[in-house]
């Protein structure tokens, strides 16, 4: 069973780089269509550094790109070994076409290698924790419906069934959380 104490959210920085480049080569190398869900656009940034300068972009509104909404990531991490097994987004706000009727207020990663031990579970509890700090009532969460693990996590945080949708083929559940 994992400890779930050993592990903890924190803003993501350069002390990270090489876990985060390692994190995001093993999702390439899992080649699942949903793997960088959450990771705020990692897949697009080679470099980690990149990366955190659009962390940064994304989390101000005053440099935030047009028609974006503003957002923080938070990594994951493993006390024991400081081993990078998840990273999740925090939208500010979901008053967006997209993230009002299937993007939802976060979507989250759990590495490859670390799935199936719970971690999700555990980050989305400590994600709520930081809607919590911003005065959040409640979040909406979305899953595939071809996806039970994430939609096992969502129910795991007190996700209450709102409604399915049809995204471009694809049915998404929608959850909310209530704060």
């Amino acid at each position: 069973m994992t400890d779930m104490n050993d592990f903890f959210l924190t803003a993501p920085s350069m002390e990270y780089a090489e876990e985060i480049t390692a994190f995001r080569r093993e999702l390439f190398e899992a080649d699942d269509a949903d793997s960088f869900a959450g990771c705020s656009g990692l897949e697009e940034y080679e470099h980690p550094q990149d990366w955190l300068r659009h962390l940064a972009e994304r989390s101000n509104s005053n440099t935030l790109p047009a028609g974006k909404v503003p957002s923080d990531a938070y990594l994951a991490v493993r006390r024991s070994d400081n081993r990078l097994i998840g990273i999740i987004d925090l939208r500010h706000h979901i008053d967006h076409p997209i993230l009002g009727l299937w993007g939802g207020h976060m979507g989250y990663t759990v590495r490859p290698s670390e799935r199936g031990k719970g971690y999700a579970k555990e980050m989305l509890r400590l994600n709520l924790e930081n809607c919590r700090k911003r005065g959040m009532e409640q979040v909406l969460i979305t899953c595939s419906a071809d996806n039970p693990a994430s939609e096992k996590t969502i129910l795991a945080n007190g996700g209450i069934f709102d409604k399915e949708i049809d995204v471009d083929g694809d049915t998404v559940r929608r959850y909310w959380i209530i704060l």
